[in-house]
C-alpha cells in the first residue's frame, strides 16, 4: 500500500484501530467527543500496536439514522486536525466515509489518507474519481441497502459467492477508474445474518482469488456477542477468537475496538507459523512490546512509523 509515496506492507498482518467520532456508535467505548478523550484513544491504540487508525463521523451500525454531509464532514475534519497537531504526521489514517466531498476536504486540509467505503462507490457517483485524483488507498466493502435498511437484505442462496461476485464487478471498475491500491472487506455484519457472517469467515479464503490485502471487521459485533449470550461490552474474547481465524484464513487487516488484544492475536498466529525467534520469545516477558521478528521476504518491508 502506498499513502503520501511512503511504501506500507500489507503482506504481514496489521491492526487498525477504531475511533469513533460519532455519539451513536455501536460499542460506547470507541466513541470520543473531546480532544482529551480522541488523543487518549490514539494513544492507546499506538500503545497497543496499531499500525493504522481508522476514523469516522457517520455510525452506520444497523437501524442508524442517517446525518448530513455538513455534520459528517465537521467531525471528521475536527479529528484529523486534532491527530495531525498531536501524533506524527507519517501516522497511516484512515476515514471512514462513502462521501467523496469528506475525501476532497479531508485530503485539501491534512494531506492524503485511506478511504474506507462501505459502499464501494455506490454511495456517492464522484468517490471513485476523487480516490484516483488523489491516488489514495481505497477499502471497498461489501453491503446492500442502507445502515438503516441492510438488515432485511440478507436473502442469499450463496452468500460468499455473492460477496466474491460482488467485488468481480467492482474491480472492473476500479480498474477502469484506474485505482491503485484496493483492499477489500467482505462487510461482516452489513446486510448478513449470524450465519451467514460465520459462513463467510469460513470460506474467507476464497477471496485470495482477487489478490488484493483484506480487511475484517469482526470487532465485538453481533455474531460474536449474539452466538455467546453476551452484549457487546463482554465481545472481547470472542473477538480475539474469530480474528486467529480470519488470520488462520488470510485476513491482512484486522479493524479493531482493541488494539492490544489484536496484537498479541498476530504476534501468537505468527509465532505459529514461525516468524518468531526464540531469543525474541524469551526477551518477552521482560519487553512485551517488542515488535514480533519477520522472516526475510522479497516484498516491499513496511515502513516504520516514528511513533
Amino acid at each position: 500500500m502506498c499513502l503520501d509515496g511512503e511504501l506500507y506492507d500489507l503482506s504481514s498482518p496489521t491492526v487498525m484501530g477504531i475511533v469513533n467520532l460519532t455519539p451513536d456508535s455501536f460499542h460506547a467505548d470507541s466513541r470520543v467527543t473531546s480532544i482529551k478523550e480522541l488523543t487518549g484513544a490514539v494513544r492507546r491504540h499506538l500503545d497497543g500496536g496499531a499500525q493504522i487508525i481508522d476514523i469516522g463521523g457517520y455510525s452506520s451500525r444497523p437501524g442508524a439514522a442517517d446525518i448530513d454531509e455538513k455534520h459528517e464532514k465537521l467531525r471528521v475534519l475536527w479529528g484529523l486536525e486534532c491527530i495531525r497537531q498531536s501524533f506524527d504526521k507519517q501516522l497511516p489514517i484512515s476515514i471512514d466515509t462513502f462521501r467523496s466531498s469528506v475525501v476532497r476536504e479531508a485530503v485539501e486540509h491534512f494531506g492524503p489518507v485511506i478511504v474506507n467505503d462501505i459502499t464501494a462507490g455506490e454511495g456517492d457517483p464522484d468517490m471513485l474519481d476523487t480516490v484516483a485524483h488523489y491516488k489514495l488507498p481505497y477499502i471497498a466493502m461489501h453491503m446492500r441497502g442502507t445502515p438503516a435498511t441492510m438488515s432485511k437484505m440478507t436473502d442469499y442462496d450463496d452468500v460468499t459467492a455473492a460477496v466474491i461476485a460482488y467485488f468481480a464487478e467492482r474491480m472492473e471498475l476500479f480498474s477502469q477508474k484506474h485505482l491503485g491500491d484496493v483492499i477489500i472487506d467482505p462487510g461482516f455484519g452489513f446486510a448478513k445474518t449470524v450465519v451467514q457472517n460465520f459462513e463467510l469467515l469460513r470460506r474467507l479464503d476464497e477471496f485470495d482469488i482477487f489478490d488484493k490485502p483484506i480487511l475484517v471487521g469482526l470487532s465485538r459485533k453481533t455474531m460474536i456477542w449474539r452466538t455467546l449470550g453476551i452484549d457487546a461490552s463482554r465481545a472481547l474474547n470472542g473477538t480475539t477468537a474469530l480474528h486467529m481465524a480470519a488470520l488462520e484464513r488470510g485476513a491482512n487487516i484486522l479493524r479493531v475496538h482493541d488494539s492490544r488484544e489484536a496484537m498479541q492475536a498476530v504476534r501468537l498466529f505468527e509465532a505459529i507459523h514461525g516468524k518468531v525467534t526464540p531469543e525474541m520469545i524469551a526477551d518477552r516477558p521482560h519487553n512485551p512490546e517488542i515488535a514480533v521478528a519477520r522472516k526475510s521476504t522479497t516484498r516491499p518491508t513496511r515502513k516504520r512509523l516514528r511513533l
